[in-house]
């Protein structure tokens, strides 16, 4: 029984696509990202994107970000992405994205040493440990090697139902998660949580449950992005909090 259970992983191994990560060194490759990116936010959530007919998601903070990629080297397509922007070039370029929807007056002492993320997506075939695990590796490979000591970005909940889910997800996490006082950030739009049913008993998805496990905050009440028409959760990770065996197995992966 063990030898068929440890060849059934052989072969499982065998068949998962070669994965391959690095990031965008040509306009080109940051269009498969933005393609991606359109791809997921647009024809699965249904996200309002401006110049829609143009087949990618693109603003103005593109040109400023260093872009992550996961590709399958078989078939060559970027099938995960991160967008990655440093503290110094959001100054140069006057904010982060998360200025738009956050007050971060209490983060502002961290922007030098913090590396905003955002804009991540998986392509709906690949949404799997090994995706997420590469785009990891990526995201501490760079602030490792720059000296970086935070990662901050807002994590998106659904509002398909109206916000009542993304209300009880953000609940269960203030229990836990919340950040010291002295991290927090104030939605400028603030979903209306009081307005909100009270019993919904919801668990984080994946992106946010995987934000936790690393050791990241939540830093606040989450906001309301009407374009995307999502509740966006203000996440915190200080890098020296990180789980030493998740470091290890992103530097590795």
């Amino acid at each position: 029984m063990l030898d068929q259970t440890r060849n059934q992983a052989v072969l499982r191994e065998r068949q998962a696509p070669a994965l391959a990560v690095s990031f965008a060194r040509s306009a080109a490759e940051v269009l498969e990202a933005q393609r991606l990116r359109y791809k997921v936010f647009a024809g699965e959530m249904g996200a309002r994107l401006p110049d829609a007919a143009s087949g990618i998601d693109c603003d103005i903070y593109d040109a400023h970000c260093d872009h992550l990629l996961v590709r399958d080297t078989g078939s060559g397509e970027v099938v995960g992405t991160y967008r990655l922007l440093p503290g110094l070039k959001a100054r140069e370029i006057g904010s982060f994205y998360a200025d738009g929807e956050f007050d971060l007056t209490r983060l502002e002492h961290l922007r030098d040493e913090t590396v905003e993320i955002g804009r991540s997506c998986v392509h709906a075939d690949y949404r799997n440990g090994a995706t997420i695990a590469r785009l990891w590796a990526g995201l501490v490979a760079y602030a490792t090697q720059r000296g970086y000591r935070y990662f901050m970005g807002c994590a998106s909940l659904g509002m398909a139902d109206g916000g009542h889910i993304a209300a009880g997800v953000y609940r269960g996490l203030a229990r836990d998660h919340l950040s010291p006082v002295e991290y927090r950030a104030f939605p400028r739009c603030e979903l209306p949580l009081e307005a909100l049913d009270r019993d919904v008993v919801a668990l984080p998805p994946p992106l946010v449950k995987g934000y936790i496990r690393v050791g990241a905050y939540v830093c606040g009440a989450p906001a309301w992005d009407p374009d995307f028409n999502t509740a966006d959760l203000l996440m915190l990770l200080p890098l020296a909090r990180m789980d030493a065996r998740y470091a290890r197995h992103f530097m590795n992966a």
